[in-house]
């Protein structure tokens, strides 16, 4: 009878502390888990804040150029998000030569009027990073008149489509806007 009375007097201690009020070592408990909660929030919020792209690429998300001074077969270079962009003034054979080339034969088919607007098409605008390991093409060389890299020999014709090559895609059309007949907008 006495190990009942000990058994029956532990479950009634139990009960009671389960009824207790919240002790002293509940709360310094609960006051250390917020305080660990709120540290690893200080401590992440520079990482995550280092993640945003910074003020000088805001800032450069687009760029406007002025076309004016650009002659018909003259390539300029611009900056643009930290890549080099080709701006080609193409003269109207170069812009017939692009036209008849069948596109089934082309590795990347793509019509020329699809990289140019309407209106427009003497002007042409890619990003200027081969397609194959991102080096940057020479231009008006190689077999087609356009851009030719010469890290892994791939040849990009007026339109800036690849021909010849392990590059895999043309060369990259950015958004872009025309401004003004002698003025545009990338990005």
């Amino acid at each position: 009878m006495a190990k009942s009375k000990s058994t029956s007097g532990s479950s009634q201690n139990n009960a009671h502390a389960a009824k207790e009020p919240a002790t002293r070592r509940d709360f310094l408990v609960l006051t250390a888990s917020s305080m660990a909660a709120v540290g690893a929030g200080v401590v992440a919020w520079p990482l995550i804040s280092s993640l945003n792209p910074a003020a000088d690429t805001l800032a450069l998300s687009s760029t406007e150029v002025d076309l004016s001074p650009i002659q018909p077969g003259q390539i300029i270079t611009v900056m643009w998000r930290g890549k080099p962009v080709f701006i080609r003034r193409r003269t109207d054979k170069e812009i017939a030569e692009a036209r008849e080339v069948k596109v089934s034969d082309l590795p990347d088919p793509q019509k020329d009027e699809e990289r140019v607007q309407k209106g427009k098409e003497q002007w042409l605008i890619v990003v200027g990073v081969c397609t194959h390991l991102g080096c940057v093409p020479l231009g008006n060389q190689g077999d087609y008149g356009g851009w030719f890299c010469p890290c892994h020999g791939s040849h990009y014709d007026t339109s800036g489509r690849i021909r010849k090559g392990p590059a895999p895609a043309n060369l990259h059309v950015p958004d872009y806007t025309f401004i003004s007949d002698t003025s545009i907008r990338i990005g």
